[in-house]
């Protein structure tokens, strides 16, 4: 492999079929990966036992539990487990967030072949997003429920379906629940190397739920051999991680296969360590956020870019936490968006100021069906947006449009055997040749050199026509509309299916409404504020004066007073909005969108 201490160059393999197929492969060979999970646990406790794996804020400082620490309490939390009869037909849910306990009963669970469901926080802790958390609990069917804080997730815990079940918590037990502490005891009469030796690379190691964007959530097989595959490929592109123990200051939720499988895994597979971030990228959090990453420095800095954007903000006042962020980086990594320019300029800037170096700035692309990664850009790029080329061992099936914009399939070891029991969606979701239909749709950032690596280019469901016949990229006209109508729109949706226009459904940002002194007087679902139609129109006028074609000419829009429902699947867990749930669920305010007679209804034609 040609290498250098930091990254592998890009060089990437490409077959084109008679019909315009392209398969893409990586030029270089996959590594052999760790058998199961526990492979890793039980290297670092042998290699370096007194290394920190995990630890959380604790007090003023941090509770640091180190490799050989973690691999004892697993080995005991796992003999626990199976000595109170469960095993692969038994999940283990978990509802709360990230924590020390979590993970140590994730590992243990992996350990003994247990599967863990962990879901969003959110299900539990928001009274109208109980629906997804029974849906979870009917889906998987768990025989025990994890949470963090029995008082915190009180109200959750006492649902009959979930009181029905064995409760876990590590404080505040009541009676009838089983205290954490509890499992540190172990159970004598468990052999836990017999049951550890039985699991192997197809041993289910969780259901991780989708996140419900474009459809009901659907369980995904996540296996041992899946993630161990997946480190092995990253590996192979990052050889820096293997020189090095990494360590991150990581608040991305493990209910997500970002936070959960790429860089938990990532730090366990290398050696690192994970300091859990219990701050966030919001305004009531990001100062924890702040304090945490003095405290303690990261080599790697995953986020996304909202949320660099709040640091990045709060660095250029702040040397001491400039300095912590960037004194060890080797490496910034987006995700879920593209990184602003401007943002990513500035870190550049500060990177030189501190280090004098730049680190590798960089995204990947992925789903949950994939491990996660599956084309990573490996090599330094000097533009946020790009995704790369395919991994090592994985190989990429693009059909290409007239336009060049291919829908993208993949097939490799990181790929998910399936959703548990839907054997429909699962056959749906893979084409006769055995390629994950992903949904997604890419383009090459340079058509004459396929090793510049590819763009994400929107989702192909959320593509539609116009009555003319005419095909409106929504995911990409989305964005731009959001920067169109910074300071007015949290978010929207692009509608026009079989319409003659293209419209918005605005969700206001009413933080920013109200500071930019808009009036907010609602009516029938609508904000109908003269002052706020009246910039709205502007802008939408402005756009179209610099736009031509009904493909992205945007002629009217509609701002709703109600924000989406978590609990009736308009937002997801990630805070993303399921397109169709919000058109299907306000369906009148889609027709008053079409309605030129309607008051709260802003249109170009009154401009």
């Amino acid at each position: 492999m040609t290498t250098d201490s930091r990254y592998l160059v890009h060089r990437v393999e490409q077959e084109t079929r008679a019909d315009g197929t392209m398969l893409l492969r990586s030029g270089y060979q996959m590594s052999t990966p760790a058998r199961v999970t526990g492979d890793w646990l039980h290297r670092w406790t042998e290699e370096a036992p007194d290394r920190v794996f995990i630890a959380e804020r604790s007090g003023a400082g941090w509770r640091e539990l180190a490799y050989a620490e973690v691999l004892e309490q697993v080995r005991a939390i796992g003999a626990a487990l199976v000595g109170r009869g469960l095993g692969a037909d038994t999940p283990i849910l978990v509802m709360s967030g990230n924590g020390v306990d979590h993970g140590l009963l994730a590992l243990a669970a992996q350990y003994v072949g247990i599967p863990l469901v962990p879901v969003a926080e959110q299900y539990a802790l928001i009274h109208g997003a109980h629906g997804r958390l029974k849906h979870a609990v009917e889906l998987v069917k768990p025989r025990m429920i994890y949470a963090d804080d029995a008082a915190r997730y009180a109200e959750a815990l006492a649902l009959p379906e979930i009181a029905a079940l064995e409760r876990l918590v590590s404080v505040n037990a009541e009676p009838g629940m089983v205290a954490f502490d509890e499992l540190l005891k172990g159970d004598s009469g468990v052999d836990i190397d017999t049951v550890h030796a039985e699991i192997g690379p197809d041993t289910v190691a969780k259901y991780l739920l989708t996140s419900g964007s474009t459809s009901t959530p659907k369980a995904v097989i996540t296996t041992h051999g899946m993630m161990c595959a997946n480190q092995a490929q990253l590996l192979d592109a990052l050889p820096f991680l293997g020189t090095k123990p990494p360590r991150i200051v990581d608040w991305l939720p493990w209910n997500h296969v970002f936070g959960g499988s790429h860089n938990f895994n990532m730090m366990l597979a290398n050696g690192g360590s994970i300091y859990i971030d219990d701050g966030k990228p919001t305004p009531a959090l990001i100062d924890r956020t702040l304090e945490n990453l003095t405290m303690k420095a990261g080599t790697i800095w995953f986020n996304v870019p909202v949320g660099f954007g709040m640091v990045v903000d709060a660095m250029k006042s702040d040397e001491a936490l400039r300095r912590s962020v960037f004194s060890e980086l080797d490496m910034i990594f987006y995700a879920g968006a593209s990184l602003p320019q401007d943002v990513w300029a500035a870190m550049e800037e500060m990177a030189i100021e501190v280090r004098g170096a730049l680190p590798l700035m960089t995204s990947s692309w992925g789903l949950t069906e994939t491990a996660p990664a599956t084309m990573l850009q490996h090599e330094p790029t000097d533009r946020s947006g790009i995704v790369g080329v395919p991994l090592t061992g994985v190989t990429t099936k693009l059909i290409p449009d007239e336009d060049m914009r291919c829908e993208v399939r993949v097939k490799g070891p990181n790929i998910m055997p399936g959703y548990f029991e839907d054997p429909a969606k699962t056959e749906e979701a893979f084409d006769d040749e055995g390629f994950f239909i992903t949904g997604d749709a890419m383009v090459f950032v340079d058509a004459g050199d396929i090793n510049k690596g590819m763009k994400f280019d929107g989702r192909i469901s959320e593509d539609f026509k116009l009555q003319t016949g005419t095909w409106v990229r929504a995911a990409g006209l989305r964005m731009e509309a959001l920067k169109l109508l910074d300071g007015i729109a949290s978010d929207l949706v692009i509608t026009g299916a079989d319409r003659k226009e293209i419209g918005l459904l605005i969700f206001p940002n009413m933080g920013a409404l109200k500071k930019a002194g808009f009036e907010e007087d609602a009516a029938d679902g609508a904000l109908i504020g003269e002052h706020l139609k009246r910039e709205i129109r502007h802008r939408l006028a402005e756009r179209a004066g610099q736009t031509s074609g009904s493909a992205s000419l945007i002629t009217r829009a509609l701002v709703l007073s109600e924000p989406p429902s978590m609990g009736d699947g308009e937002m997801t867990a990630k805070g993303n909005l399921n397109f169709r749930k919000v058109l299907t669920r306000r369906a009148e305010m889609l027709e008053r969108l079409y309605d030129n007679a309607d008051p709260a209804v802003i249109t170009l034609k009154d401009s």
